[in-house]
């Protein structure tokens, strides 16, 4: 809400009605010990014309640099329209039904975005939603502990290709319920799971394997292979998945003979910003038979006893709805609200437009690594497939050159030393459907001229 409603006059009538002197009477149950009187460093209080200008300066400050980094969150195209019915009141605040039948409207968007995305995964099922994609990837780890009640050993076999911090999460959160994570090395050559390192877990316990597709790199892994050696090795598939290369790619239910259990990801890519970090939301599908298991909401559609389509919750195992020792997970409600922007945003692409922007993501991202290559001190790391992200190599160090190009308005990509020294002074790109022949030659001459001046240096 972007003002108060309430006068000083009505104000006066509420707490005349409840029968308090003023509002300080209403927290008189927390002791004084407890509260905060003064906070240093808050300024005085601004009318509404001095602080819209404050924050208009404030946010300026931040310009409006070229952003290259990608790496789990995606400058994407958001159409006008999808956040103008989104933040529509109908939408704005009725986006987490608690009772079934409260919200024919918003429970009718979600069971909408569960076929969508049913449908973008191959999967049988899809909730509605988790926190983001790093928590989806916990919470489906420990869903497949759960289902897979003949593996005891409740290890899973994780790719050193992983998003770094999908991997941090998950251990923080499903690693304290007694879950052994095991890195599965990447091929140097083509930055994707080396299948040889399987070998040695032919025959042993293990719960499920881990296949993000693309990684996180940008490489295309070998999605049949990795998921037909699982289910032959009587382990499950989670995939990990940018919903965005769905439209363009083998979605993983069809991943080797069998297709993945679950399917997880970070619902960003569609149709919400970047801001500053969030909210998002976590994508969650899985197959028919383990949908008991599965963690959020799930929305349903039914006949009433006159024939009238209507929909309700019927799967509810949020701490919210059920007892807390039987809930499997829990999300906020700004999780929901993301849901209502993205089903909109798939609505309004649809699958050809969905297929264009991925396309379309791809050729840019592609185009730029040829450009960047050209210069001196410039190379791809790996070889092989990609979606919309890419490693390259400098003969200098990556945080000096990333620096300068900040100075010049652009933010050319994520330096990997903290995850993948190995790599030397490596830079994961992205670009996206956003970006014109012009900036991407833009990026190119910036980045020629750090490299020159960090040369001469």
């Amino acid at each position: 809400m972007p003002f108060i409603p309430h006068t000083d006059n009505e104000v006066r009538e509420m707490l005349d009605a409840i029968g308090v002197e003023n509002i300080e009477a209403l927290f008189d149950e927390i002791p004084d010990s407890l509260r905060i009187h003064d906070v240093p460093g808050v300024p005085e209080s601004l009318s509404e014309m001095e602080i819209s200008r404050l924050m208009h300066e404030r946010a300026g400050r931040d310009g409006q640099p070229a952003c290259y980094i990608g790496a789990g969150a995606y400058e994407h195209h958001v159409p006008a329209a999808v956040w103008e019915i989104t933040t529509r009141g109908e939408f704005y605040s009725a986006y987490t039904p608690y009772q079934a039948e409260a919200s024919q409207g918003t429970l009718q968007l979600i069971y909408e975005y569960q076929t969508m995305m049913a449908e973008l995964t191959a999967m049988d099922v899809s909730n509605a939603s988790l926190y983001d994609g790093a928590t989806a990837l916990a919470e489906a780890c420990l869903m497949a502990v759960r289902a897979h009640r003949k593996s005891k050993s409740r290890r899973v076999l994780v790719p050193k290709s992983l998003h770094p911090l999908y991997r941090r999460v998950t251990e923080v959160i499903a690693g304290t319920q007694n879950l052994e994570f095991v890195d599965l090395p990447y091929d140097p050559t083509t930055g994707t799971a080396d299948l040889e390192a399987l070998r040695q877990w032919q025959g042993e316990d293990v719960t499920a394997v881990v296949v993000p597709q693309p990684n996180f790199f940008g490489c295309l892994e070998d999605g049949d292979a990795l998921t037909d050696w699982a289910h032959e090795n009587g382990a499950m598939v989670i995939g990990v998945v940018n919903p965005t290369s769905l439209a363009v790619l083998q979605p993983p239910g069809d991943w080797g003979q069998a297709g993945a259990d679950i399917v997880v990801g970070e619902g960003q890519p569609l149709g919400i910003p970047l801001s500053s970090g969030g909210p998002y939301f976590g994508v969650l599908c899985c197959r028919q038979k383990f949908v008991r298991q599965m963690p959020g909401r799930l929305v349903g559609r039914t006949v009433d006893e006159e024939g009238r389509e209507g929909f309700t919750l019927t799967l509810q195992p949020r701490e919210q709805h059920i007892r807390r020792s039987k809930a499997t997970s829990n999300i906020c409600t700004n999780q929901g609200l993301m849901v209502t922007a993205a089903t909109i945003y798939m609505a309004m692409q649809g699958a050809e437009g969905l297929a264009r922007v991925a396309a379309a993501s791809h050729d840019r991202t592609r185009k730029l690594v040829g450009l960047l290559e050209d210069i001196d001190g410039v190379e791809s790391v790996f070889d092989g497939p990609f979606f919309h992200e890419r490693v390259i190599r400098l003969d200098r160090a990556a945080d000096e050159v990333l620096a300068g190009l900040s100075e010049r308005g652009i933010l050319g990509g994520l330096s990997l030393k903290e995850w993948y020294p190995e790599l030397g002074e490596a830079i994961l790109v992205c670009a996206t459907e956003t970006k014109t022949d012009e900036d991407l030659a833009a990026y190119r001459d910036a980045l020629r001229d750090v490299m020159a001046e960090n040369r001469a240096a």
